[in-house]
């Protein structure tokens, strides 16, 4: 199960420009890449649900009281992301959203909060909703709780 240190040792995500955006804003502590035109970015750190290794990517963010919420988009693509897949068997992962760094248990949203969800974010990122018609699937809606 991830925790806040895999963050430093994960193997980055398999898309050149989100692994450099990802080593560009852990380097810098997150002083680089947290957030851009009012779009926050955060780092996730997941465990393969096949090789039970750490796997890291950035993923746009948005909050709901304490919680961090994530879309599951992958681009509108017919197929849940890998991150998503992996949490879902390991739940436990770690995040740093700008210099703080912690660990969260992840849980897919219910319908009733997806319903307030998913306008939030389509807010910050209007693209969410181009995505999701490009697709059958709906789009899972994820939220982080941060626990010691």
């Amino acid at each position: 199960m991830a925790v806040a240190a895999d963050l430093d040792r994960a193997t980055d995500s398999q898309w050149d420009w989100v692994a450099e955006q990802t080593r560009t804003y852990l380097t810098s502590g997150g002083a680089q890449g947290h957030e851009s035109d009012g779009v926050r970015v955060l780092v996730l750190a997941t465990t393969g649900r096949t090789t039970g290794q750490p796997r890291r990517t950035c993923l746009i963010y948005g909050t709901s009281g304490d919680e961090f919420v994530l879309v599951a988009s992958k681009g509108g693509a017919d197929e849940d992301p890998d991150w998503f897949k992996n949490l879902q068997a390991h739940p436990s992962v770690g995040v740093q959203a700008g210099s703080r760094r912690f660990t969260c248990r992840a849980r897919s949203a219910s319908s009733v909060e997806r319903d307030t969800l998913w306008p939030q974010m389509v807010g910050i990122f209007p693209l969410y909703e181009e995505y999701a018609h490009q697709t059958d699937r709906q789009i899972p809606v994820v939220l982080l709780t941060p626990h010691d």
